[in-house]
């Protein structure tokens, strides 16, 4: 196949500011990083999600594709059309192969195999006789392209899927690092309890945070870029603190803060891959007691390459009920966020909700967006500060909930 789809739209996202100097190379090779598979998994909470959006049989939503956990499990809540939107062309590419397979892999064993375990052998057997006839050609033409070692994409269904891409290979750093300094981080998935998780993690990860080397490596921009953080992201995120201390303050809720036992963000992070019992620390689109409603309203889902302020412009006006940004807005110039609030305002039905995620604690939105725009939306602080503690997967500084006015 001949196709090979370009993602130029990354790098004009990435690229807002026209940044020189310093910035503009740190802009340009994260936009260069950017282009490939970032998040195999999606790092934003979908419990927390479908309670704040508050999805009915009517809904119609939008939301940023990324790993399409999200997208997939939104579906259990029942709204009439996801529109799942992404500028990188492998995130769509493994969204459309989601889709696929909920729609003609045979049963849920076969599902949970090829995305739950994602790395049996015959998930590749299962993708050529059940998948790749049903495919588009693009998208065909991705997974069974190779990677920058010579690979065939698909293939990393057989050797484990969440151990790839940019998130993938950050969390493998991560754990080599730690076993530099004597520590395997799968021994938090062992605690019987999360007085042991805390004791765990208090004993030995917490201490590395002080190390002179992983005070200085994370205060490097650039290594955060397996985070899918952007240089314009990171200052957000450190704030006036050093930025191993907020890493600390974040890694202590993953370990800390909820039970590891059906904590599937933890199970990525301290053991690079779901739970090995069915139904255990999996996301909703996963689970079996939610197979048959995911596979019955497969087909309300739309895979979209596309810029989302562009999709938006041409929606009719009070079109559209929810809106999921994930933390786009952390990129975004004033400029382009009053374009973008300007369109959600627009294409919003009475009662609208927009939900996004910051890298700082605070919502970003006021004295940046206008008041004539922002005026119009009620914020919810204390529900957002309640998700935000809730938010299992316990990267972000912030979600937030915004609701139209009536």
């Amino acid at each position: 196949m001949a196709l090979k789809p370009k993602n130029t739209k990354i790098r004009d996202a990435v690229r807002l500011h026209g940044s020189e100097g310093k910035q503009g190379l740190l802009e340009k090779a994260f936009s260069f990083a950017f282009r490939g598979l970032v998040y195999a998994q999606i790092w934003e909470d979908p419990v927390v999600d479908m309670e704040a959006l508050a999805i009915t049989p009517d809904t119609r939503m939008i939301t940023i594709a990324s790993g399409g956990c999200n997208v997939m499990s939104y579906l259990v809540d029942d709204p009439a059309e996801i529109i799942a939107v992404d500028l990188n062309t492998a995130h769509i590419a493994y969204n459309r192969l989601k889709v696929t397979a909920i729609k003609h892999l045979p049963d849920h064993h076969s599902l949970y195999r090829f995305f739950g375990l994602a790395n049996r052998k015959e998930n590749i057997t299962a993708y050529k006789q059940y998948l790749a006839p049903h495919l588009d050609d693009m998208t065909r033409s991705y997974w069974e392209g190779r990677d920058l070692i010579g690979r065939k994409r698909i293939s990393g269904f057989k050797k484990g899927i969440y151990r790839t891409g940019l998130l993938g290979n950050f969390i493998g750093i991560a754990h080599l690092l730690a076993k530099l300094y004597k520590i395997d981080l799968s021994e938090l998935l062992r605690a019987e309890n999360m007085d042991e998780q805390r004791r765990i993690f208090e004993e030995k990860l917490a201490p590395v945070f002080d190390k002179k080397f992983i005070r200085w490596l994370t205060d490097q921009p650039a290594s955060l870029f397996g985070l899918g953080i952007p240089p314009a992201q990171f200052e957000a995120l450190a704030g006036d603190d050093k930025m191993a201390n907020v890493l600390r303050k974040r890694l202590e809720k993953l370990a800390c803060e909820f039970e590891i036992k059906d904590n599937y963000f933890a199970w990525q992070a301290f053991g690079r891959g779901y739970g090995r019992k069915a139904n255990i620390a999996l996301p909703p689109y996963l689970q079996h007691a939610n197979y048959d409603v995911v596979r019955d309203r497969i087909e309300r889902v739309q895979i979209r390459h596309a810029n989302f302020v562009e999709l938006l412009e041409n929606e009719p006006a009070a079109s559209m009920d929810r809106y999921v940004l994930l933390d786009a807005q952390d990129w975004m110039s004033d400029a382009e966020l009053n374009r973008l609030w300007g369109q959600i305002t627009r294409t919003a039905k009475p009662g609208a909700r927009v939900l996004f995620r910051t890298a700082a604690e605070p919502t970003l939105l006021p004295g940046r967006v206008s008041d004539d725009i922002l005026g119009q939306w009620d914020y919810r602080e204390e529900e957002s500060l309640d998700y935000t503690r809730r938010d299992r997967s316990s990267i972000y500084g912030g979600v937030h909930l915004y609701v139209l006015k009536n």
